[in-house]
């Protein structure tokens, strides 16, 4: 299926450049905006399956794409949003993604230069999936924390697991990350569901939940 995605940035070059790529890769870019309400407005008339967002709009260039991003989320559920930024917005960030991980994407601009990891990302993310900016992972894994939360049951290899998981990364992925086997990869999983209290449904609803709760107790 061919997805069909809204750009929303204000720098031309940029978005040009991307709707090029992704019309390269059999993407069907049906709108361009250069501010929130512009994309806002583009979503409605098109309902996209996809938005990809930079956080930084104007008219201040502060937050005004996670804004956007809020909206989309609450009035268009079935439009997933990847969210890009020049620069890691961890805390506005982190409480966006603790809302819901499910169709939610954050990536640095620079790493779009990755095709293959951006697109496979992009299809991750529309599928219902998540895909976490690699730094953004390991700026939550080091932040403190008071109290107990449920991933300090998980050993030190469960969290590298589950901290490729929020980076969307497959089973296959992970182990070459690792360097372990698959089934090892699948091994930590299954005890990261139970150490999580995740009880079964389907394998990719249960991988989004377990990122829904690192992401929410990154926050705590």
């Amino acid at each position: 299926m061919t997805l069909r995605v809204v750009l929303a940035d204000d720098e031309v070059l940029f978005r040009t450049g991307l709707r090029h790529l992704l019309e390269h890769e059999g993407m069907s870019v049906v709108g361009e905006a250069g501010d929130a309400d512009a994309l806002l407005a583009l979503i409605e008339e098109h309902g996209p399956d996809l938005a990809i967002v930079d956080i930084r709009m104007p008219p201040l260039h502060r937050t005004e794409g996670l804004a956007a991003t809020a909206a989309i989320r609450a009035r268009y559920p079935g439009t997933a949003v990847m969210l890009l930024s020049a620069h890691v917005e961890t805390e506005e960030a982190v409480q966006l993604l603790a809302g819901g991980a499910r169709g939610i994407g954050y990536m640095l601009k620079d790493r779009c230069g990755d095709v293959a990891a951006f697109i496979g990302a992009l299809h991750q993310i529309a599928a219902g999936g998540t895909a976490i900016e690699p730094t953004l992972v390991t700026l939550l894994l080091q932040r403190p924390h008071r109290g107990h939360r449920a991933i300090d049951e998980l050993t030190h290899r469960e969290r590298e697991v589950l901290a490729a998981m929020a980076e969307g990364k497959s089973n296959p992925a992970i182990a070459r990350a690792l360097g372990c086997t698959k089934r090892t990869v699948e091994s930590h999983i299954m005890r990261i569901f139970d150490k999580l209290g995740l009880e079964i449904h389907t394998e990719d609803d249960r991988r989004v939940r377990a990122v829904l709760v690192y992401l929410k107790e990154q926050t705590r």
